[in-house]
């Protein structure tokens, strides 16, 4: 039922983890993708996606500056054409309190989280109403919906991509532009292993901890990658506005 042929797709964040798990999915559907990630193993993924038949470029890009989010954009223009789907992914996170965090990594943390989805959306909806609408998706968490300890920068962040997701889908939908939001849970990437280093606690403890809830166990970059692919085809063309769990019911 979920196909992506014909559609020009930009995924930031796409070196790794969720994002690369995404654009490779999103290729196999049948959409050109524009692997965007400041991690040079992007371009391996873009690669990987050729050898395999379908269509990628990579774009070097730290998606908080506004000129490497325009070229990250203007990729998707130039070599494909145009703009259908824009995946917002790319995060970072830093533990601690508010009283612990330093205003240096609270700054890079809003940009890359938040920023960056602003400054990409500027870029990306002209091309999305050029080609009479398109998809927008925003990469949330279960720290956006509920709080955690030693969060306080990404739970405040991830808050806002989630309340972003909603005033867009308004200002937009009249221009056939869809915008939703995942909230992925604990997922087996390299920001988790991440996580536990900044804690302190040893790996297997952390993700088993992780593991507590209803399902059993943390998610996978393809659980996630899934429901991205839902939202940003014509199956979900009556979506916009919504904001999924996608946690093994962690936050239920």
């Amino acid at each position: 039922m979920i196909t992506l042929e014909g559609k020009r797709a930009v995924v930031t964040g796409a070196a790794s983890g969720i994002g690369r798990a995404t654009a490779e999915l999103m290729a196999e559907l049948g959409a050109a993708v524009v692997v965007a990630d400041v991690d040079e193993a992007g371009a391996e993924v873009a690669a990987g996606i050729g050898k395999a038949g379908g269509r990628a470029a990579f774009v070097r890009a730290d998606v908080s500056r506004a000129d490497d989010c325009a070229r990250a954009v203007a990729t998707a223009r130039d070599r494909f054409g145009g703009l259908d789907v824009l995946f917002n992914n790319a995060g970072i996170i830093r533990r601690s309190t508010v009283t612990e965090i330093t205003e240096d990594d609270w700054d890079l943390v809003m940009a890359v989280n938040v920023r960056s989805v602003m400054l990409m959306s500027r870029y990306a909806v002209p091309l999305l109403e050029a080609a009479g609408g398109g998809s927008i998706i925003n990469t949330g968490s279960g720290w956006g919906i509920q709080g955690g300890a030693r969060a306080v920068s990404y739970c405040a962040s991830k808050g806002a991509v989630v309340n972003m997701t909603r005033a867009m889908a308004i200002d937009h939908g009249a221009s056939g532009i869809r915008v939703n939001c995942v909230c992925p849970g604990d997922t087996a990437t390299g920001m988790l292993a991440e996580e536990a280093r900044q804690l302190g606690e040893p790996a297997e403890a952390f993700y088993a901890d992780a593991a507590d809830r209803p399902l059993g166990r943390i998610g996978q970059p393809a659980d996630i990658a899934r429901t991205v692919a839902f939202l940003a085809s014509d199956a979900a063309a009556f979506v916009s506005g919504a904001v999924i769990p996608v946690d093994g019911a962690g936050t239920a």
